[in-house]
């Protein structure tokens, strides 16, 4: 049994330390870049991939995969996905491209499953032929739970073409967070074809889901990969208290044992902050702002930019842009906020232009470019 099995069974046991500090933000008036609309009219889209041809991917969580072609959004759906639970915040989540996409054509796609009392997150792999899905195949079904809230469903790959896949708590489940025959609250690592990788954390231990790759999760809402090999993640804190983690296999992220913040009637989850084998945060913030996409910028057209983080926020209806010196957040600017818009995805383009997509019914997809290239 290692350090981690052991951490859940002395969970509780008077392991409070000091409360780490926030770090602070104001904001700023930067003034080097504008914003243009590529395409309206999208409804409450989640996620954005780029196609080598210059098309982009963009999935409507009400079920619908659409397609953006020479800055135009298609009348076309594209078919075959598979039956989605749509109810709520559940729905057709991530989309990601096969590292070795430009020759096999194939993607994966999250969402959830199921019904109302039993459904999950669930990631089929498909071919993408023309404005068709083909040949695909369920790859990974999740734990079950009886509510629509806290899927997760982001997904990323690592370097050698293993899938990590983000899951949430289901929201009046928590305590499975910190449960190790449970994936709910967890990051997990699987195979393109499903199987498990034998070198994961937890292989072989009794009781344990081979699957999981780091656990105490609430709500992860984006996870990447850094040019360094970073794995990036944030994730929906209760009342206060979202987080961004830099994950390492087999560690536990403390969710529920610990946190900072409260649940939504004011009452207190948990009293510690911070305990014995339980990572901290590198960034936590007070109030919520619901944290979304994110994304590394490593283009060329904002070099000023190299190396920093880009995170869409919701309830905080803005960017959140984050300049790191190591694992250290050092400066946070606050974008976009004067549009009032809640912000679901962000990207870099493949063209090193920076891509966002807003929460609504009458959903957008921006374009973050420097003043000099707008077009008046």
């Amino acid at each position: 049994m290692n350090n981690n099995h052991k951490m859940v069974k002395r969970f509780g046991i008077g392991l409070c330390l000091l409360v780490a500090s926030t770090i602070t933000y104001a904001e700023t008036a930067t003034t080097n870049y504008q914003v243009s609309t590529v395409v309206n009219k999208l409804k409450f889209p989640w996620s954005l991939a780029f196609l080598p041809n210059n098309d982009m991917l963009v999935s409507e969580r009400g079920g619908s995969l659409r397609m953006i072609r020479d800055g135009k959004l298609l009348e076309q759906k594209i078919t075959g996905l598979p039956e989605i639970y749509v109810r709520g915040p559940a729905g057709l989540f991530d989309v990601v491209l096969d590292p070795n996409f430009s020759s096999n054509q194939k993607l994966y796609i999250s969402y959830s499953g199921g019904s109302a009392d039993n459904n999950y997150v669930e990631v089929i792999s498909a071919t993408l032929q023309d404005m068709a899905l083909k040949q695909t195949k369920v790859i990974f079904t999740g734990s079950p739970r009886n509510t629509p809230h806290h899927h997760g469903a982001r997904m990323a790959f690592l370097p050698d073409d293993t899938l990590l896949i983000t899951a949430g708590d289901g929201f009046n489940m928590r305590d499975q967070a910190q449960s190790l025959d449970s994936m709910l609250g967890k990051v997990l690592r699987i195979n393109t074809d499903g199987s498990i990788p034998a070198d994961n954390p937890f292989i072989g231990e009794k009781g344990i889901r081979p699957e999981i790759y780091t656990y105490g999760h609430r709500n992860p809402q984006a996870i990447l990969i850094s040019k360094s090999n970073k794995i990036w993640l944030h994730e929906h804190g209760p009342k206060g208290g979202d987080e961004l983690n830099l994950l390492k296999p087999g560690l536990n992220y403390g969710w529920p044992a610990i946190t900072h913040g409260i649940d939504y009637s004011g009452a207190i989850i948990s009293p510690f902050t911070e305990a014995e084998c339980m990572e901290q945060p590198i960034k936590y913030w007070i109030p919520s702002i619901a944290p979304a996409g994110m994304t590394e910028y490593q283009g060329d057209i904002f070099p000023q930019w190299q190396g920093n983080l880009f995170i869409a926020a919701l309830a905080g209806q803005s960017v959140r842009r984050l300049v790191l010196d190591g694992n250290k957040v050092i400066e946070e600017e606050v974008m976009l906020a004067d549009r009032n818009q809640r912000i679901r995805d962000i990207r870099t383009g493949p063209d090193g232009y920076i891509y966002i997509l807003t929460d609504s019914p009458q959903g957008q997809l921006l374009k973050l470019m420097p003043k000099s290239t707008v077009k008046h």
